[in-house]
């Protein structure tokens, strides 16, 4: 049996870093967004980052921005607050940025799946949203996942608010109506397409059949491990 002998990252130096499982939302170190699943993590400190943030390639591309080279950075370039282009959220930690076009990106965000699988349906990363977002209603700026029939969008940036609300309630302010507040604000494939659709016709009940496996795919992948199966929390989130 090979024993985990931890890695070395320089914006950690002084202890290995070993890779766990984790279904309680931890924040990374290293870019200060949420995550979930599989981590890298320091004991010693209570230091965790994401995979992506552990082990960054010093430079990337990406199908969305053909004429970019995106390099990594520990923090942000520049004197101004700089903002992911993928989900709009500022960026306080490790980057991607390009120089020559200005563009910025979270590891996680840099690390999204182009298409996510659930067995039966596929969800695509687009660039420009299609039509209006199932949870905010709007179009906006930001990358966001739909459905091949592009019926089902739901932003990036609403996936990742939506979560953080609710586990800061579940989790630190122990506010049970709060959470129960929250969990039912989280825009499952059915109860979205019924309210968009009224509930009627051939074409809303065979999407509304894609509910949860599709949008726990989502929040997988937003949280840095596309390949995770998430347990109580998520489950609980897109069961409602």
């Amino acid at each position: 049996m090979k024993i985990d002998q931890g890695i070395s990252n320089p914006f950690h130096p002084h202890h290995k870093l070993k890779l766990e499982y984790t279904e309680i939302p931890f924040d990374c170190d290293g870019c200060k967004e949420a995550g979930i699943g599989l981590k890298y993590s320091c004991r010693h400190c209570d230091f965790d980052l994401h995979k992506a943030c552990a082990k960054p390639s010093p430079a990337i591309t990406h199908p969305f921005y053909k004429n970019c080279e995106f390099q990594f950075f520990y923090k942000p370039p520049g004197e101004h607050m700089r903002i992911c282009d993928a989900c709009r959220k500022d960026v306080l930690g490790f980057v991607y940025h390009c120089r020559r076009c200005d563009f910025d990106l979270h590891p996680c965000c840099a690390n999204l799946p182009q298409v996510l699988d659930d067995g039966e349906h596929n969800l695509y990363l687009s660039l420009k949203i299609s039509s209006s977002c199932h949870h905010c209603g709007g179009k906006g700026r930001g990358w966001s996942y739909r459905s091949q029939c592009k019926s089902y969008n739901l932003h990036v940036s609403c996936v990742k608010e939506l979560l953080v609300e609710s586990w800061q309630a579940m989790y630190f302010n122990a506010d049970k109506n709060k959470v129960r507040e929250l969990q039912t604000r989280i825009p499952s494939l059915s109860g979205t397409l019924r309210n968009h659709d009224g509930g009627r016709g051939r074409k809303a009940k065979k999407y509304c059949e894609m509910a949860g496996g599709a949008v726990r795919l989502i929040v997988s992948a937003i949280l840095g491990d596309p390949t995770a199966i998430i347990g109580a929390v998520v489950a609980g989130l897109v069961s409602r």
